[in-house]
């Protein structure tokens, strides 16, 4: 069901003010409960709700689902998300760093403006067969986490810091990666057919290490494709 016919419920956090509930929800909710507590009154669903200001700090969540549900101004740095589901959620100036995503599924959820450091994705659960890309990151932080080994063909990296990152015998084919920073970060045996690194800096892929046919990169940065050559450059 599209949002226009649903709109968003809106659920505040500490100190930000008043919520609405459902109107299957006869208990009043006050703006100090977490969402662990949230779930004996609403179920273990969230459908279509926009949670603001959020202090899940070092919380841990299990068997939720989230679907079209918005996070603003959220703070889930530390926090455990066991077993959980994301389905088209979009999160928004949130704090995940060293967030664990034990076998937690991700199906069209992005993130804007958020810090996401050390963050290990291999934890989460990957279908075989992916048929749309799981995340978008729009200008965020994801410093020291891991890709690796994950298939994410599509996937949206766009003008983000990803310092130390590793991409090593993951599959991000078609990937979007333009203006983002990939200082220190790892690609071997990496399948980067057609992913777009326009604008992109400070990448280090070795040409006979990784899968790059059809892959674009601008004129300035494309001369370190050439580092792992054993060659002199002159003017």
């Amino acid at each position: 069901m599209p949002l226009t016919q649903t709109p968003l419920r809106k659920v505040y956090g500490r100190n930000r003010g008043p919520m609405t509930t459902d109107a299957n929800t006869s208990a009043n909710i006050t703006a100090q409960t977490t969402i662990v507590q949230r779930v004996s009154l609403r179920g273990r669903h969230f459908f279509a709700q926009q949670f603001i200001g959020l202090d899940e700090t070092q919380a841990h969540w299990q068997d939720l689902e989230f679907e079209e549900c918005e996070f603003h101004d959220c703070q889930f740095s530390d926090s455990t998300f066991r077993q959980c589901k994301f389905i088209d959620c979009r999160f928004v100036g949130c704090n995940l760093s060293l967030v664990k995503v034990s076998l937690s599924h991700f199906n069209g959820v992005s993130f804007e403006e958020c810090k996401l450091v050390g963050v290990d994705w291999t934890r989460a659960s990957w279908p075989r067969v992916a048929f749309a890309a799981p995340f978008t990151f729009k200008a965020c932080i994801l410093n020291d986490s891991s890709f690796m080994g994950i298939k994410l063909d599509e996937m949206v990296l766009e003008a983000c810091k990803v310092h130390d990152v590793d991409f090593r015998e993951g599959s991000f084919n078609r990937a979007n990666f333009t203006f983002s920073d990939f200082r220190h970060s790892l690609f071997g045996r990496t399948e980067l057919l057609e992913a777009d690194f326009s604008e992109a800096t400070d990448y280090d892929i070795d040409i006979f290490n990784n899968k790059i046919k059809g892959a674009k990169f601008s004129r300035d940065e494309a001369i370190r494709l050439l580092n792992g050559l054993d060659i002199t450059l002159v003017d």
